[in-house]
């Protein structure tokens, strides 16, 4: 049975997606530009054998997001090397991101930076990168050394070589002049590896010489300092997923539903974000960020940094116990800015997909806009049909992934209420039905919607409030399309354009039909 890919929702942004089998084991890491188009071309007819193979073993498919392609070129190596799916090719090869090493000797030299399996750099000296684009590689520190005059001698001789006679070397072993000006030199080339102003200064005049080359047709050197350019903005692309600096630090952030919370994390190790995984904890008794945290250094690594997307209880006390068990310094802190703040944020955007999952975009837009702890999947909405002093119903429309279900439409004959007082008609109407759902321990709604404005709203939450629920309630008065909230003195008024407007507009006319349908049968009996 081939995977159902229209059921599953898929972002368009760059990021990885992990195909699993009906055992939940990952079969295929892919990575791509833009995920949606990239997936549904899997489902596409005349695909060849192997892929109509890994296709119909397909029983899940997840999703990271990244902030760009190259991003999700660094993951996707990182997590085939860890889960070694079936359908991937392993890859063998590390060094597939070129770093710089400008090594520590009296006068340095600029190398290609070499790394162990664990992630370790061989080498003394200062490490600068990753470069994303690895085939001109070599022609880019051919380029940054004829451009600093950095030397390229494996051992300093004592007289100038060839590399001195034709410009590329002012010759630091013969002249002691030279000496001088090859630390300007070095000084000047580290500034353009870990500025982004001095790059850009650099860039610029890369390009004009590679303009002057051309006027005179220096072709061969304006096509060496073109590569160079093409090369050198990619510099600053990977830097979140793979940074040179050895830090040992763990990104953790949460997202809570109403009963339950998603933790996702980011490992970095030796500078390498290598692991990406989730986990759910229900929110009972002591159930919480810091319980979690500690029963998740129970089972994996301890690093040197916390990073969290929030501020968690008994935080130092926490730090204390992590680092008697670690035998050394543990910091936990909240990511607010730089490189942390950009991590932390990846992470809540790849929840908020988790928590998202299949869910209209209407829907999300109303969690957002009126602040709700979850997405509205289940909507009741309420109105009162009149028609003279005797004619009164309640109507109660259900929709459920914003689209009506009919099935839990409901009816109210007035029972308490004479005369026309459409305040005390909503009050019994949401006191019965929700009185009902607490006897029959049904489930509730995630949002109540009442027809009508301020004082309709406030008989709902008077009945939700002798009830004993806390369920989310909201009014949308007709007049001017206006939302009506709890403890807020102005309406919201959401764009008409809006999904989200579209959905309570739709609920609230379906209850308004449902109720007015009702009133006429009762009324063509009597």
């Amino acid at each position: 049975m081939t995977f159902e890919i229209s059921k599953i929702s898929i972002p368009k942004e760059p990021g990885i997606y992990l195909m699993k089998d009906s055992k939940g084991e990952i079969i295929y890491i892919g990575k791509a530009k833009n995920l949606k188009n990239r997936v549904k071309s899997y489902f596409l007819k005349n695909q060849n054998y192997k892929t109509q193979k890994l296709v119909s073993k397909i029983e899940d498919i997840e999703f990271v997001l990244t902030d760009n392609e190259s991003e999700a070129f660094l993951l996707e190596s990182n997590m085939i090397k860890r889960y070694r799916p079936t359908y991937n090719i392993e890859l063998k090869d590390q060094q597939r991101y070129t770093y710089l090493r400008v090594t520590n000797e009296k006068f340095p030299r600029l190398l290609v930076a070499r790394r162990t399996r664990n992630g370790d750099f061989l080498g003394k000296g200062k490490i600068f990168g990753p470069f994303t684009k690895g085939s001109s590689k070599l022609l880019t520190i051919g380029s940054l050394r004829k451009s600093f005059k950095v030397r390229i001698c494996n051992t300093l001789p004592k007289k100038v070589c060839l590399e001195y006679h034709i410009g590329n070397c002012d010759g630091p072993c013969e002249f002691k002049s030279a000496q001088k000006e090859y630390v300007k030199n070095i000084s000047d080339l580290e500034s353009i590896l870990k500025s982004k102003q001095q790059m850009k200064e650099f860039t610029k005049k890369l390009q004009k010489q590679m303009e002057d080359a051309s006027d005179s047709q220096q072709f061969e050197r304006a096509i060496e300092i073109r590569d160079t350019l093409q090369r050198l903005g990619s510099i600053d692309s990977g830097k979140k997923m793979e940074d040179a600096k050895k830090s040992d630090e763990e990104y953790f952030g949460i997202r809570y539903g109403k009963q339950d919370a998603i933790v996702m994390t980011f490992r970095q190790t030796h500078g390498v974000i290598r692991d990406s995984e989730k986990f759910s904890f229900d929110l009972i008794g002591d159930n919480n960020f810091t319980n979690f945290l500690y029963q998740y250094y129970t089972t994996h690594q301890i690093p040197k940094t916390i990073v969290t997307s929030e501020e968690i209880e008994e935080k130092q006390s926490l730090a204390d116990a992590l680092t008697d068990r670690a035998g050394f310094s543990v910091k936990i802190i909240v990511g607010v800015k730089g490189k942390r703040k950009e991590m932390i944020e990846l992470i809540l955007r790849n929840l908020d997909l988790i928590q998202n999952n299949n869910a209209a975009p209407g829907l999300v837009e109303l969690r957002d806009i009126l602040k709700l702890p979850s997405i509205p999947r289940i909507i009741e909405c309420f109105d009162i049909s009149n028609h003279g002093d005797e004619y009164a119903v309640g109507s109660m429309a259900r929709f459920v992934d914003g689209k009506p279900d009919k099935s839990g439409y409901r009816k109210f004959k007035i029972k308490t209420i004479s005369g026309r007082d459409d305040f005390a008609m909503i009050n019994e109407i949401v006191g019965r039905r929700y009185w009902r759902l607490r006897k029959e321990k049904s489930e509730f709604p995630d949002l109540i919607v009442i027809d009508g404005g301020k004082g309709q709203l406030s008989a709902a939450l008077s009945a939700l409030k002798e009830v004993g629920i806390e369920t989310p309630c909201v009014s949308l008065a007709k007049e001017n399309e206006e939302v009506f909230i709890p403890k807020r003195t102005k309406s919201i008024r959401i764009a008409k354009n809006k999904d989200s407007i579209k959905i309570l507009q739709h609920i609230r006319d379906e209850t308004h039909r449902f109720g007015v349908a009702y009133n006429r049968s009762l009324r063509k009996f009597n």
